[in-house]
């Protein structure tokens, strides 16, 4: 199956379906999972409130008329005490079945144009640490790593900080429940 070429324009309010598939995709494989999935209203408002922010853009990849990736980008100080500016790039993804095929190239290639256009000397590009093919995807461009970030939500950290415990969730060891299986059929 041939596809068109891919081109890379800001995302609209109508993206919103697509840029929520994308959401989906981007996190199937976060083992932390999302509470909150938003509703298409609450997308369009989002693409909105981004179409009017000088500082921020939502870019979409799309081929043959379907959003296929997506970079959000941020122009801000590379770091409190510097005065350089830099462009952030976050949730930079493309659908799994359209990887290696330029898409996120094109995608950093525009936002090295932004940056560009803004007299930005940097780019800054977060991506999670399990996503072992993103990483390797950013260090072949020549980005390296510097730094680790790290998430929790509010009361996770206060909780921490108390010094009270948190309700343990119970986790299955699928692999070790299965070796326990099988020893226990081999000795019987």
């Amino acid at each position: 199956m041939t596809r068109g070429p891919v081109t890379i324009r800001d995302a609209r309010p109508s993206d919103a379906v697509a840029l929520q598939a994308i959401w989906q995709d981007f996190t199937a494989d976060d083992v932390r999972g999302h509470d909150a999935d938003l509703s298409c209203d609450e997308t369009e408002r989002a693409v909105m409130r981004l179409e009017t922010d000088p500082s921020e853009r939502l870019l979409v990849a799309v081929i043959d008329g379907e959003p296929v990736g997506v970079a959000h980008l941020r122009r801000a100080p590379v770091s409190p005490i510097h005065d350089e500016d830099a462009v952030h790039v976050g949730y930079l993804h493309v659908l799994s079945g359209f990887r290696r095929r330029g898409v996120g190239k094109q995608l950093l290639e525009a936002a090295a144009d932004w940056a560009d256009e803004k007299d930005s000397k940097h780019i800054v590009a977060s991506v999670a640490a399990a996503a072992r093919d993103a990483n390797r995807f950013l260090a072949r461009l020549g980005l390296g790593q510097v730094a680790i970030v790290r998430a929790s939500t509010v009361a996770g950290l206060r909780c921490k900080l108390s010094g009270t415990a948190a309700p343990k969730v119970v986790r299955t060891n699928v692999i070790a429940a299965r070796r326990l299986m099988r020893r226990t059929r081999v000795t019987s």
